[in-house]
């Protein structure tokens, strides 16, 4: 179907369901159960983005217990009356404009699935099971259902209250997509991947578009994230291990811990807007003793964004800034996990903004990034994207994106155009 066709499509769906819906008060599942809030306490415009109260409730470890959910209380044990759970799904249809269908490798055959029109369903199944385990620890762990079982992420924060305003967390994690920032995170700037307000990740986030995620490079990330939050903003250092793929059936570790440091300022509120600003750095060499794979695992990059969450007259605005920047590979020297180029440093700036035009309900959104891949001279991976998002209730969101590429390099195999409509639903 071509591309405008599927666009004008997205559109009258999406208008036919802004006429026939009712907008209900249905909260997302699992902590919404536990502390008996809607989902908008948390969420600004829409799940995930994270508000000031949600970004308090995240800190403290998924404690807070409230509404008609009571505890078991005794000696040293605190934990809700229910074990709170929910179901997370996406479904995604992807189509691009290109010419390739080869299949040699499983990237090929993604992308000559998407230039012929490739449905995912689903693309996530998750079984999400969270909340408190004591009065200041919590849990969250995701199990997946899409494909092999597995367990695909999972964290226990520790927290240890030092005054009303500061508080020091501990958080041992493992995740098999999100990478070192999935042990700590607040922002919703893609600093980690789950939180961004638009589904096509790398088009409208630098640090995706760098792979930070580290999803690419192997089977997931173990670390403990180290924290220090208060209001006005919080710093976290995170030594962490990514896994390797040996078989089919096994994966290996480096020996040795890289590093990632997170630090973000929230000032207070400045006129109608919620802003917040910080820096990311993913540093280190780790070595494994492994016969059949190199002995240095080494990372360098950083990158620094910022947010304002407000509203813009009543319309609720959000504005997303963020910039990456991956050292090239020395020569001689063990590939950079984010950069293996030898020529030049991989760097991406994006610019976005998401405007509801209903609020909770129905958001218009657009963003830019200017990217180099690092291949040196004519490296540019420019990307303009579009999107449209309609909840017709709080758990359900219907998003279209539409992202169009201006590359040095050619277009023809993968295209120029990549649409995706995705829906996604949580109970």
């Amino acid at each position: 179907m071509p591309i405008k066709k599927i666009m004008l499509a997205g559109a009258c769906s999406l208008a036919f369901l802004t006429t026939s819906f009712q907008q209900e008060a249905t909260a997302l599942p699992a902590y919404a159960r536990q502390t008996g809030f809607s989902c908008t306490m948390c969420h600004f415009q829409r799940f995930p983005l994270l508000n000031p109260f949600g970004r308090s409730f995240k800190a403290n470890g998924y404690t807070l217990v409230g509404g008609k959910q009571g505890t078991v209380e005794d000696s040293n044990l605190s934990i809700p009356a229910s074990l709170n759970a929910a179901f997370v799904s996406k479904f995604k249809y992807q189509k691009r404009n290109g010419s390739a269908t080869t299949d040699a490798t499983p990237e090929e055959r993604d992308i000559s699935q998407q230039n012929a029109g490739q449905f995912q369903a689903p693309d996530e199944a998750i079984l999400y099971v969270a909340g408190r385990v004591a009065k200041n620890i919590g849990f969250q762990a995701e199990i997946n259902l899409a494909g092999k079982v597995n367990l695909a992420g999972f964290k226990m924060p520790f927290v240890f209250p030092a005054t009303d305003d500061l508080t020091f967390s501990v958080i041992p994690f493992i995740t098999d997509s999100e990478g070192p920032a999935y042990g700590f995170e607040l922002l919703n700037t893609g600093a980690i991947e789950f939180s961004r307000a638009f589904e096509h990740a790398e088009e409208t986030s630098a640090q995706q578009y760098l792979g930070t995620a580290l999803s690419s490079e192997g089977q997931g990330t173990t670390g403990v994230a180290l924290v220090a939050y208060s209001k006005m903003g919080y710093l976290s250092f995170t030594p962490f291990i990514p896994k390797y793929p040996l078989n089919d059936n096994n994966t290996f570790s480096p020996n040795q811990f890289l590093s990632y440091v997170r630090g973000v300022v929230t000032p207070e509120k400045v006129g109608n807007f919620d802003l917040a600003a910080g820096f990311q750095l993913w540093k280190g060499n780790s070595k494994t003793s492994h016969p059949a794979e190199p002995d240095n695992t080494h990372a360098d990059a950083w990158a620094l964004d910022a947010q304002a969450q407000g509203k813009a007259g009543k319309y609720p605005l959000g504005v997303y800034l963020t910039y990456g920047n991956a050292a090239k590979t020395s020569t001689g020297g063990q590939p950079n996990i984010f950069n293996d180029s030898f020529v030049a440093n991989k760097t991406a700036w994006t610019v976005a903004a998401d405007l509801g035009i209903i609020p909770s309900k129905l958001a218009l959104g657009a963003a830019y990034r200017n990217a180099h891949s690092g291949a040196g001279g004519s490296d540019a991976e420019n990307a303009i994207t579009l999107a449209v998002t309609y909840s017709p209730v709080k758990n359900v969101a219907f998003q279209l994106n539409q992202s169009f590429y201006s590359y040095d390099a050619s277009l023809s195999e993968e295209g120029n155009q990549h649409t995706t409509l995705v829906m996604y639903s949580a109970f």
